[in-house]
Formats: structure tokens, C-alpha cells, sequence
């Protein structure tokens, strides 16, 4: 039985069998969560069935009030045009207001209706990226089926048993509705340990994946309220399954958690660092293509071989 959990292991020896107790980081249900590059945890809370209700009253007040006008509008200006031509008007009036209305102010406001906006609501897709056209277009050409023509009783049954309250639009488009007036409580930033900051500096964490780093995120934000047997049986774990994907490995003696914590601090420092380089290297191309002449191939905006 393997004592250390930080020490390196004999060359055709697994890990998990020399662990008792190993986390199963798939076992952790992270599904409406976003990662920042150190691994801290944002919560996308889906929206309830009920808020959605009162935002679908909202935007159906704003389609029929729409739809009032311009069929005013229309009786008012159209007086002349035979009734099947009217008919023809009618219904080109009722789906641009009722279909083609919705997915337009969706588009443009990468996914928030009138409703959704008075309620604090937005559409996102599945990974929590803003939605575009495809998504707001499958999304209200749906709605008819199951808002309009069964009157709301598909979106119903569906939002009822998907635990993200999608409904038939939203499976079929890869999206969800979700809360934005929220508090955003975000927990403190890991502390690199002084005594590590030489090991980890040249250490190889690309290997680490993001569920573990999560994982071992908020283990150490939660540690200080864990009774002291979880304490010690998580951290040892952890540092277990970190430690075999972390080389060299630290210096003999290193406490779990301040090893788990050196690993997310140095690995957000160079998430932060990337992000910076990338942003100045942009900020010089940006800058490059303005100088240039007009004459010149970046002045016309074509590759300039970066």
C-alpha cells in the first residue's frame, strides 16, 4: 500500500489500486457549470418552468399588441385589396409576428426576449456560450408546435422531465433558459504556497483535465468545513490522481492541500499569462494593419502571414 500519495510510483503500477477512498471525479455533477482558467466553478442555475411561464405572458402581450396594430395598419390602408389578397396579408402578418418576430429579437439579443428580460432570463447554449440565428430559429419554428398549437401542453410535459427544464425547442436547438440576477459569489483565489513556488515553476502541468482541477478547486474551498477524517481521505486522494499527472514530482514531505493548491495557482498564473500574450499579439496585428498602407496586402485586410 502506497503511503505517500505524492511520491513517484514504480514503473507498471496503478495508482488507484494503492488508494483507498480515490474521488471519482465523475461522480461530481458539474453539468450546469462554467471553468474559468483556474478551475473556479460558475453556476449557470437553470430558469424555473413558472418564471418562464410569466416571461412567455410577457412576450405573447407583446405579439398580440404587435399583431393588433399592423392588422389595423392593414384594414386601414388596404381597402382596395380583394379579400383573397387580404386573407394572404393576414396570415404573412400573423407568422412574421408570431414566428419570425420572436426569433429575430432572439438573435439580436443573443437570446433575450421582452419576457426573458423582464424576468432575468437569457437563452444559452449547452455549454453556455451565447445562442445565434440556428439556435433562435429552431426555437421558434418549434414553438409553434408545442407552445401555439398544443397550447403549451408539449413544453410542459418536456420542461417537467428534463432537470434543465428544456422543452422540445431547446433539446432539439442545444440550448436552456437560465437565470442571470444572480448572485455571484465567487470563492477566494487559491494562494500559491511561498515554500512551492520554485518546484512549480518549472513543472509540467499540461496534462492536468479540467474535471480534476475542478474537483480539487473546491475541495480546497470546502476543506476548512469538512470534518477532519473527509478532510484528510479527499486531500490524499486528490493529491493522488494530481500527483501522477504532475512531473517532476514536489519535494518529499509536501502536505496534500499545499500541493494541490501550488498545481491551481501556477496553473491559472499561466492561463492568465496565455490569455495576455494572446491579447497583446492581437493588439500589435491590430495596430500593424492600421499603420499600413493602403497599398500594402494587410491594408486591404488580407493574411498578413501571422
Amino acid at each position: 500500500m502506497i503511503t505517500d500519495p505524492l511520491a513517484p510510483l514504480p514503473p507498471g503500477q496503478d495508482r488507484s489500486v494503492g488508494v483507498t477512498g480515490l474521488v471519482g471525479v465523475d461522480e461530481l455533477d458539474f453539468s450546469d457549470e462554467l471553468i474559468t482558467g483556474e478551475a473556479v466553478v460558475l453556476e449557470l442555475r437553470p430558469a424555473s418552468f413558472i418564471t418562464r411561464a410569466l416571461a412567455l405572458v410577457a412576450d405573447l402581450v407583446l405579439t398580440v399588441t404587435v399583431f393588433l396594430l399592423l392588422y389595423w395598419l392593414l384594414y386601414a390602408t388596404s381597402g382596395s385589396v380583394d379579400e383573397a389578397a387580404g386573407s394572404a396579408l393576414v396570415l404573412v402578418t400573423v407568422l412574421g409576428v408570431g414566428v419570425g418576430m420572436p426569433i429575430l429579437i432572439e438573435t439580436l439579443t443573443r437570446g433575450r426576449s421582452l419576457g426573458k428580460w423582464l424576468a432575468g432570463l437569457r437563452v444559452v447554449r449547452d455549454d453556455g456560450g451565447p445562442i445565434r440565428a440556428r439556435h433562435a430559429l429552431i426555437r421558434g419554428l418549434l414553438a409553434v408546435l408545442e407552445i401555439y398549437w398544443s397550447a403549451g401542453s408539449i413544453a410542459l410535459l418536456t420542461s417537467l422531465v428534463n432537470k434543465r427544464g428544456k422543452r422540445l425547442g431547446d433539446l432539439v436547438a442545444g440550448t436552456y433558459v437560465i437565470r442571470e440576477r444572480q448572485p455571484r459569489n465567487l470563492p477566494p483565489q487559491v494562494a500559491m504556497p511561498p515554500h512551492l513556488a520554485p518546484w512549480v515553476r518549472n513543472a509540467d502541468l499540461g496534462r492536468l483535465p479540467d474535471p480534476l482541477a475542478r474537483a480539487s478547486r473546491q475541495f480546497l474551498a470546502r476543506a476548512p468545513r469538512l470534518a477532519p477524517d473527509a478532510r484528510h481521505r479527499l486531500g490524499y486522494s486528490l493529491a493522488a490522481q494530481v500527483g501522477d499527472l504532475v512531473a517532476p514530482p514536489p519535494p518529499p514531505g509536501t502536505h496534500p492541500e499545499d500541493f494541490l493548491a501550488a498545481v491551481l495557482a501556477e496553473r491559472r498564473d499561466r492561463d492568465y499569462a496565455r490569455l495576455w500574450r494572446e491579447m497583446e499579439q492581437r493588439r500589435a496585428r491590430s495596430n500593424s494593419r492600421a499603420a499600413a498602407s493602403p497599398l500594402s496586402a494587410t491594408g486591404f485586410g488580407l493574411p498578413d502571414g501571422d
